[in-house]
């Protein structure tokens, strides 16, 4: 039964991804070091995609936890259930991941509770060990697994940042969004839509980023382009699309919108 999860967390299909330096060298020879790593950038830049990418090419299983709030450390390593008048643990994820050596990726690492985030320390230093306090428990990590984390720097506050002594565990990869002709490309390829298109989107997320901090606090990431792309591949006007995927999605400030739609109608 076991095998059977873990087996639905396996990429099958080669996920599209294009390289823009030795990101993925580095992160294959990070695991064959049994060293974890930390990706951050803006959000919607590629992070997931990278990770999905690296499993393939490891044939490793993919467990991917949305970090929030209200994660406990419970919600990460398991809980005793009662089933039939009896209690039985139930694995959490990042439990699954080591028993399995599996890759464990934790989306969004600042968002999680402070208590929780200590549970990883023993598993992304030389330990690569798991306690189980619940059950009295340690696992050691076999070579297969690895652990990967990522956060988005421009959310970071006082209260939301990742402490020193967690960060310099880590082999840290910095994203961005991709260079115009790469993300042109990119985008082209994901949605399905004509190259000068494409390349129009792109002039207008470079647009909506020159923005940042000036009343936007993100622009448009490369997901929503992509997402404008495939509305407008499906018979939805470029306009129309945009004001669906961007405009609408970045912001609530009417003068704020009213602005980035000069933006959409100069380009379309």
């Amino acid at each position: 039964m076991e095998n059977i999860a873990i087996e639905e967390h396996i990429i099958t299909e080669k996920p599209f991804y294009l390289v823009q330096g030795e990101e993925l060298l580095i992160a294959r020879t990070a695991y064959q070091n049994r060293l974890p790593i930390l990706l951050k950038g803006p959000t919607g830049c590629g992070k997931t995609r990278f990770i999905q990418r690296l499993a393939w090419e490891l044939a490793r299983p993919l467990i991917t936890v949305s970090c929030h709030d209200d994660l406990s450390t419970s919600d990460l390593v398991g809980r005793f259930l009662i089933k039939g008048g009896e209690a039985v643990w139930m694995d959490g994820p990042l439990t699954k991941a080591v028993r399995a050596g599996a890759i464990c990726y934790l989306d969004e690492i600042v968002e999680a509770r402070k208590d929780t985030t200590v549970v990883i320390h023993p598993l992304a230093d030389d330990r690569r060990e798991l306690p189980i306090e619940k059950r009295g428990e340690t696992l050691t990590a076999p070579p297969e697994f690895m652990l990967a984390i990522s956060y988005n720097p421009g959310y970071q506050s006082v209260l939301k940042d990742l402490k020193q002594s967690t960060r310099q565990r880590f082999v840290s990869f910095e994203f961005n969004y991709p260079p115009t002709e790469l993300e042109a490309s990119i985008v082209r390829e994901e949605s399905g839509i004509e190259q000068s298109i494409a390349e129009k989107l792109v002039r207008l997320a470079a647009m909506t980023r020159s923005l940042k901090d000036s009343g936007l606090q993100e622009g448009a990431s490369t997901r929503l382009l992509i997402h404008a792309g495939k509305l407008i591949r499906s018979g939805i006007t470029p306009r129309t699309a945009c004001k669906a995927t961007i405009t609408e999605t970045l912001t609530d400030d009417h003068e704020m919108l009213a602005a980035l739609e000069e933006m959409v109608s100069s380009l379309f």
